[in-house]
């Protein structure tokens, strides 16, 4: 059975940490990435993990993406939809623009990415979906109704292409992470992660590599009876 996984937005923050763990757990990874050319050859420099570039937002993208992997790696058998975007704003003020940008990477572009593999997958009846959601899709943000409708959005895809995909061995779940002691969230004024940490009833922000190894157990062939769930990670902040 291939062991060739892909992860997107694969070589920062949370995606950099799922993407170091399939390694370490035997896979073969490919990390994808958007934009950032400098962070993914330091990526590559530091864990010998091949990147590739192209926006998910774009499907013809994404199939010729997914095609240079195989070429160059082999089937795909786990895909780890962890590419995200935020776009803040209030709603009175929040454009058509930075709707469309959040939707079009945190939504459909888990369509683009799992739509083109989905044949080879049911073809090898075999394979391991695992979508990277969000504790504001579950309960909603002040000035993220883009983000949280996309990220809600993931967990309704997840729920109903497990049932597609379950009679060919196809196992499709979702991961939900609270605040995760990311570049991003570190980089927010310290007063502000005193006052989202107050909020977590285990007293710490998570850390990405908790996060990737509910990764890794997702993708394991002992979690082939665990398909159309969602695993929240937030320490105790919200309980879906």
């Amino acid at each position: 059975m291939s062991k060739v996984a892909l992860v997107t937005g694969g070589s920062r923050g949370i995606g950099a940490a799922i993407s170091k763990a399939l390694k370490d757990a035997g896979y073969t990874v490919a990390a994808n990435y958007a934009g950032n050319d400098e962070a993914a050859k330091a990526f590559t420099d530091e864990t010998g993990i091949k990147t590739y570039k192209w926006s998910v937002a774009d499907y013809d993208a994404c199939a010729a993406g997914i095609k240079q992997v195989e070429d160059e790696l082999g089937p795909i058998a786990v895909l780890v939809n962890n590419a995200g975007i935020t776009r803040d704003a209030p709603f009175h003020k929040m454009t058509p623009q930075q709707w469309k940008e959040v939707i079009d990477t945190n939504l459909t572009g888990i369509f683009n990415m799992t739509h083109p593999l989905w044949p080879g997958l049911r073809d090898r009846k075999f394979g391991r979906i695992i979508n990277i959601s969000s504790i504001n899709g579950q309960k909603g943000q002040f000035a993220q109704a883009n983000y949280s409708a996309a990220k809600a959005g993931d967990l309704g895809f997840t729920k109903a292409l497990a049932q597609e995909g379950a009679r060919n061995n196809i196992t499709v779940n979702a991961i939900c992470p609270g605040y995760i002691a990311t570049e991003m969230v570190m980089a927010v004024p310290e007063k502000v992660r005193e006052s989202i940490i107050a909020q977590i009833p285990v007293g710490r922000l998570g850390e990405p590599e908790e996060i990737a190894r509910a990764v890794v157990f997702l993708a394991s062939d002992d979690a082939g009876f665990v398909t159309g769930s969602t695993i929240s990670a937030n320490g105790g902040q919200y309980f879906a």
